[in-house]
């Protein structure tokens, strides 16, 4: 094992580990910390936490968990904390007490953070996180029920969860290559900066970044710098990193997410005539086993052979109505946890090609299917791999998965997703 991750949700675990088997790495990803160390085989392991909107103090003793964890693999092997490309975070944190933990934990003095991913239109320039052409605090994360982001300066969004001073180092020195770039790291830290934001607009910055970090003990970022690391190490992209079993099975998706991508993706699936099904929380409070109707609704389509979608997507002001009759907490909770029990009852079914939105969705299905590692497979969409795993609820069978960040993929991502495992991705 070369490079150790440490990712704060589920989603964001398998969009890094995405970009790394791009790359060339054999990547596996677990979900949570394993325990005991066990045998991995694979060139990078990727811990998917369930810690971005957890208690700061909860995230950071379990992000330290999973570094002890991943350093008994492999002392010397680079640490990378990975969020979310729009920085979802509260004043409080948890991004820069996770990072301060972990520079304690690595015994590192100075550290980067850059969430940039152009891929998925997410760049940072003069500190600033841009989300397409529009500046974060400008864009729908403004309105995230749980993590709103109204401030874009990185810099100000970063040093007001942090004790360490935190710096910039900016478009200007990037282009200048991997040497100016290490040489205003020392600058920085000589004066006693911490933690640096590092702009980048394009792939290109980020191949120039992973060679200026490849030794760094700790790194932090959204998933573009995992394409920048692995050349470092003599990794090239195969195929064959790539390659998991052939799918078999019924196929759903589970969408939670409330984000304007996911609405996109929603509306396409059903205008496209597939079978969907739309929860309401406040119906979901007051049934008395809601799980067992939605179920009775699923299971005739499954064992016709049709694609079924069960959803709890919908738009900002909705979310605040509901929010407002059960609480912020309760609302979600409620959500994730009826959900994670469909997923369970869709495998037993016989699903056996799930498509999960939204990263407390997809840790909630993950954990309910207790699922303990994943397979990391090809690109459906930049950021969003197929996976392969196993789990007790498919009698012994294989699970082909997808976990998708809200934000991410094409507005007939759904569609689409199914089609290429089944055409393309089989082997």
């Amino acid at each position: 094992m070369r490079l150790g991750c440490i990712a704060d949700d589920f989603t964001g675990a398998t969009d890094v580990a995405n970009n790394l088997v791009r790359a060339g790495m054999r990547v596996v990803q677990t979900i949570g910390v394993p325990k005991d160390a066990g045998e991995v085989d694979a060139d990078a392991i990727v811990v998917a936490l369930k810690s971005r909107t957890t208690p700061a103090t909860d995230a950071i003793a379990e992000s330290v968990r999973a570094c002890e964890w991943l350093r008994g693999l492999n002392p010397t092997a680079q640490i990378y904390f990975k969020y979310c490309s729009t920085f979802d975070s509260t004043p409080e944190g948890n991004i820069g007490p996770v990072t301060e933990a972990l520079m304690d934990a690595v015994g590192s003095s100075f550290t980067i953070a850059t969430p940039a991913f152009p891929d998925n239109g997410r760049s940072v320039f003069k500190g600033h996180l841009f989300v397409g052409d529009v500046l974060l605090s400008d864009s729908s994360m403004r309105h995230h029920p749980l993590t709103p982001m109204t401030d874009a300066n990185l810099v100000r969004v970063l040093q007001a969860q942090s004790r360490r001073r935190v710096g910039l180092v900016d478009h200007r020195v990037v282009r200048q290559g991997a040497l100016a770039i290490k040489q205003r790291f020392q600058q920085l830290e000589q004066e006693g900066i911490g933690m640096a934001v590092v702009d980048a607009i394009d792939n290109e910055d980020l191949l120039t970044l992973g060679a200026a970090t490849a030794d760094m003990a700790l790194v932090t970022a959204g998933s573009g710098l995992a394409m920048g690391l692995p050349a470092q190490w003599g990794f090239e992209p195969n195929a064959s990193a790539q390659r998991l079993p052939q799918a078999v099975g019924a196929q759903a998706i589970l969408a939670g997410s409330c984000s304007a991508a996911t609405q996109r993706q929603t509306r396409a699936f059903i205008d496209a005539g597939g079978a969907a099904l739309a929860l309401d929380p406040l119906q979901l409070a007051q049934a008395e086993n809601p799980v067992a109707d939605i179920l009775a609704w699923a299971q005739p389509r499954v064992n016709q052979g049709e694609r079924v979608m069960v959803y709890s997507t919908a738009d900002a002001e909705s979310v605040k109505a509901v929010q407002a009759r059960l609480g912020t907490q309760e609302a979600g909770e409620l959500v994730e946890r009826t959900l994670g029990a469909v997923a369970q009852g869709l495998v037993r079914l016989g699903v056996r090609q799930l498509i999960v939105a939204g990263g407390e969705t997809s840790g909630a299905c993950v954990q309910a299917l207790d699922i303990d590692r994943m397979q990391i497979g090809p690109q459906i969409d930049p950021g969003v791999p197929w996976c392969y795993a196993h789990s007790p609820a498919a009698s012994g069978e294989g699970l082909h998965l997808t976990l998708k960040s809200g934000n991410f993929g094409s507005d007939d991502f759904f569609i689409k997703a199914f089609k290429m495992l089944n055409n393309e991705a089989a082997v």
